[in-house]
Parts: structure tokens; sequence; C-alpha cells
């Protein structure tokens, strides 16, 4: 004989309320709200505002880099929209004399300008950091389409990243107005 669950004054077999319970579990994971970007906003100084994404990248090594998309507003309304990509100490020493090589999975490839001597006019930056200008490849993406990106190094054998399209949109939206 098998036991009854009563629920609200209804018998229902165990094995009918497990197989309820079970699609109420699936019908809440499979429907999970969609990601938000997380874009923070800093003001550096007055009128100075910096708004940056941080995302972590996986190498064709299957090591992490550190990958933070910002735009600086200054003052006066000019703003500035980069890459800065980090290797972890000890790990690739990027070429900063050559450009950062966008690739989409369509094989649309665009290319970014080092602009790594920006980064501190006090320090050297160090070898396993750059800096690239991504505004203009940025407006020619298509946001839904993944990217990989190929880093120069000193070394000659370029790391290659791959970018999720939700890395994109929310490098995007540091774009807009």
């Amino acid at each position: 004989m098998i036991n009854l669950i009563s629920f609200n004054r209804f018998k229902i077999s165990p094995w009918r309320w497990l197989l309820t319970v079970c699609i109420c579990g699936l019908l809440l994971v499979g429907n999970s709200l969609p990601a938000f970007a997380v874009v923070t906003q800093i003001e550096e100084y007055p009128g100075q505002m910096l708004y940056q994404s941080r995302q972590s990248l996986q190498d064709q090594a299957g090591k992490t880099w550190q990958a933070i998309a910002f735009k600086r507003v200054h003052p006066e309304g000019s703003a500035i929209v980069s890459l800065r990509l980090i290797s972890f100490p000890g790990g690739a020493e990027l070429d900063r004399t050559q450009p950062l090589t966008l690739t989409t999975s369509l094989g649309q490839t665009l290319t970014a300008k080092d602009i790594s001597s920006n980064i501190s006019q006090d320090t050297a930056t160090p070898a396993n950091v750059g800096e690239y200008d991504i505004k203009l490849a940025l407006s020619q993406l298509q946001a839904e389409i993944p990217l990989q990106l190929t880093v120069p190094t000193l070394d000659g054998k370029a790391v290659r990243l791959s970018v999720p399209a939700a890395a994109i949109q929310e490098w995007q939206t540091l774009t807009s107005p």
C-alpha cells in the first residue's frame, strides 16, 4: 500500500509529489533571471568620472587574465575607452610595440592600438600589463558574437583570450553617453 501525502485536503502519491517538486525546480533553474552588467562608477576627482567593468578571461593554456574595460570622462567632456589586460606576475610579458588583435567567431578582425604609456607618468608599467584603445573596435562589434583577443608577447608566442558575448555587451555599455 502506498501512503498518500495530504496537501490542502488533496491526497497525492509520493511519486507524483516528487515529480511535481522536480518539475518546479527545473522551471526555476531553467528560467533564471538574466545577468546584468556590473559596471562600477567612481568619481576620481571633481568632474572626472571613471566607469569600469572587470572580467576574468582564460587564455589557450588555461591561465586566468584580468580584463578591465573602462571609460574615463574628463571634466571638459572628452572620454577615453580602453581595455587593460593583466597576466599574473611571472606570466606573459607583453610586446607593447604591437596592437591587440580582436577576432570574432565569424572571422572579422580588428585591431586596437597599444596605449600602455598612458597608464602612469610616474612609474614604469609592469611587463605583464597592457592597455589598448578599444573605443573604435567596440563600435564595430556585434555584442552577441564571441570574440578572441590575440595579445602580442615579447617571446613571440601570442596569447589568445576568449571573450564571451556577455562581456562584450558589458564593455559596449561603457561607450554609451
